[in-house]
């Protein structure tokens, strides 16, 4: 059986995530110690024992959830006695999660992951003040038509909207200026879409808004050690399969201001002949996205010591 490994974004953390892992496996300690290290911060301590309020930060949980996600597979690879190539054809990740991915394969150091997400999430959070950028999730209409939404939206507010994640059938998210995705939501309501949802981020993500953001990182980037990684990672911004360095870090500047191809990457990912994925990390999202997208894709999650016995056994 094909089988995709994948990564959660934004919006899966939650106080006390990988605390059991931690407490259980030798394997998921260390990866949490090499990030406090990496960053010189006891996220461990903030990620197990919160404030939620500081752990929902964007340049707290951004790397927390990453360091999440690889102490799952590290836990999975010192239990099982193997590596990710040896069980998976692909990764890919949900926007930061595509750094996961990345580490996952051995693109990025794990030190080098949690700094480049720490610096992330600081462009990203002062790349727009509070109170300026909006996000909000419209429920039901396709792609399509909440791209001609959005840009609509745009063209009477004579701001920012786009369409931010693609995250499965019925499920869009649109992006920007606030006013502008206040009146995206206006424009869905009287084209008969019948629930649109203000997301709780405290800044635009994914759409142009961000590009302070991306040219931070493209100069992160250029100095940041990226290997080819040891399966393709589906990137966020093409929907298909990499494994070229210069690419990766293309991408991964793109990605800031780029959609999330997420139901198209899964697509891909199934035409490639994945039949089942695994979900590394907190919270349990992407397999319901995965499930929602395509029923016949098998998909599962890893994130607590029960789900690592299920796993290995399916694995072995």
């Amino acid at each position: 059986m094909t089988r995709a490994f994948i990564f959660p974004g934004q919006g899966s953390q939650a106080v006390g995530m990988g605390l059991a892992l931690s407490e259980s496996f030798g394997a998921a300690r260390l990866v949490f110690e090499e990030v406090d290290e990496a960053l010189k911060q006891k996220l461990s301590k903030l990620i197990f024992e919160g404030p939620e309020s500081d752990l929902t930060l964007t340049e707290n949980a951004q790397p927390a959830l990453m360091a999440v996600s690889i102490a799952a597979l590290r836990v999975l690879e010192s239990e099982g006695g193997w590596r990710l190539a040896d069980k998976a054809s692909y990764v890919a990740g949900h926007s930061l999660g595509e750094y996961s991915a990345l580490a996952a394969a051995g693109a990025l150091d794990l030190s080098d992951a949690a700094r480049l997400l720490k610096l992330r999430g600081q462009a990203m959070q002062k790349a727009v003040p509070v109170g300026e950028g909006a996000m909000a999730a419209l429920l039901g209409p396709d792609l399509e038509q909440v791209q001609k939404i959005a840009k609509q939206a745009a063209d009477d507010t004579k701001l920012i909207c786009g369409v931010a994640n693609d995250n499965s059938p019925g499920q869009v998210v649109v992006s920007g200026a606030k006013a502008a995705v206040e009146r995206a939501i206006a424009i869905a309501a009287e084209q008969g879409v019948k629930r649109s949802v203000m997301l709780p981020v405290s800044a635009p993500f994914h759409c142009a808004l961000m590009q302070p953001a991306a040219d931070a990182m493209e100069e992160a980037l250029a100095k940041a050690a990226i290997r080819q990684p040891a399966v393709p990672v589906v990137a966020n911004v093409t929907a298909q399969p990499t494994s070229d360095a210069a690419t990766i870090a293309k991408l991964l500047v793109s990605q800031v201001t780029a959609t999330v191809r997420w139901r198209e990457s899964i697509l891909t990912m199934k035409s490639l002949g994945v039949a089942k994925t695994y979900e590394l990390g907190a919270g349990k999202v992407l397999a319901g996205l995965v499930k929602r997208i395509d029923k016949e894709i098998e998909a599962s999650s890893v994130g607590a010591p029960a789900d690592v016995e299920t796993a290995l056994k399916a694995l072995s």
